[in-house]
C-alpha cells in the first residue's frame, strides 16, 4: 500500500476517533462520521486503483498547506533545484510550488522544477547518456534534499526526486548499491554548490516566496552572483 493511502486511513481513523470523543458534547449524529471515514477511505481505494495516489495527493497537500511551515519548505527545496540547475546551465522554464500546480504541468509530488532536458531525454531513449551531462542532472535532483538539510536540519520532502533519479540510473545499469552510493555523493555537490552561492540561493527564496516569474527569479539569482 502506496504512503499517500496509509496517510488517508490515518485521516478516517482520526476523523472517527475525534468525532467519537467530541460527538456527545455538540450532538453529533454517529453516522456523520460515520460517512465521512466511509469516504475518506473510498477516496483512497478509487485513488489507488484508479488515479495512481494523484488524488490522496492533491488533499494531504491541501491539508498541509495550512502550515506556513510546511509551504517554506516546499519553497527552500524546490529553491534548490532551481539554483542549482541554473549555475549547471540548465534552463529553468518553470516552477510549482503545490500539487495541484505540480499535477496540472504533468508532474508528481507537492511542487516541481522544470528544466529544458530534452538532450538528456532524447540521450535516455537511446539508452544511454553522457557521463558529465548525468552527474550534472543527479545534482539537480538531489539539491532539493540538500537544501532541506541546510535549512531545516532534516529532509521531509525528495523521496520522489530520489526514485526518479533511481528509475534513470537503475534504466543505465548502475545496481542499487551504486546508484545508493551516487545519491549520497550528488546530494553533496548540490550542497557545496548551495553554500558557495547562499546568497544567491536567499534571494531566490524570497523570489519564490512572491511567485515572481522565472525571469525575475533568474535575475534575483545573477544580482547576487554578479562581482560587485
Amino acid at each position: 500500500m502506496s504512503q499517500t493511502a496509509l496517510n488517508l486511513i490515518a485521516i478516517s481513523v482520526f476523523l472517527m476517533t475525534f468525532s467519537t470523543l467530541l460527538g456527545p458534547l455538540i450532538h453529533l449524529s454517529p453516522i456523520v462520521p460515520a460517512l465521512a471515514t466511509f469516504t475518506v477511505l473510498g477516496i483512497a481505494t478509487v485513488d489507488r486503483f484508479s488515479w495512481q495516489n494523484k488524488g490522496g495527493r492533491l488533499m494531504l497537500d491541501w491539508i498541509a498547506n495550512f502550515s506556513p511551515q510546511h509551504r517554506e519548505r516546499i519553497i527552500h527545496h524546490e529553491a534548490g533545484h532551481f539554483l542549482v540547475a541554473h549555475i549547471l546551465e540548465f534552463e529553468v522554464i518553470n516552477y510549482t510550488l503545490n500539487a495541484w500546480e505540480a499535477l496540472k504541468q504533468n508532474q508528481s509530488g507537492q511542487g516541481g522544477v522544470t528544466v529544458d532536458d530534452r538532450h538528456c531525454t532524447s540521450q535516455l531513449e537511446g539508452g544511454s547518456l553522457n557521463t558529465h551531462i548525468l552527474d550534472r542532472y543527479c545534482t539537480i535532483w538531489m539539491a532539493g534534499i540538500a537544501a532541506e538539510k541546510l535549512v531545516f536540519n532534516d529532509t521531509v520532502g525528495g523521496l520522489d526526486d530520489r526514485q526518479k533519479l533511481s528509475a534513470i540510473l537503475q534504466g543505465l545499469g548502475f545496481s542499487e548499491l551504486a546508484y545508493a552510493q551516487k545519491q549520497r555523493f550528488h546530494a553533496l555537490q548540490a550542497q557545496n554548490l548551495l553554500q558557495e552561492n547562499w546568497s544567491a540561493y536567499q534571494a531566490l527564496v524570497n523570489a519564490m516566496r512572491q511567485r515572481q516569474s522565472v525571469s525575475d527569479c533568474v535575475r534575483a539569482i545573477e544580482m547576487c552572483r554578479s562581482p560587485q
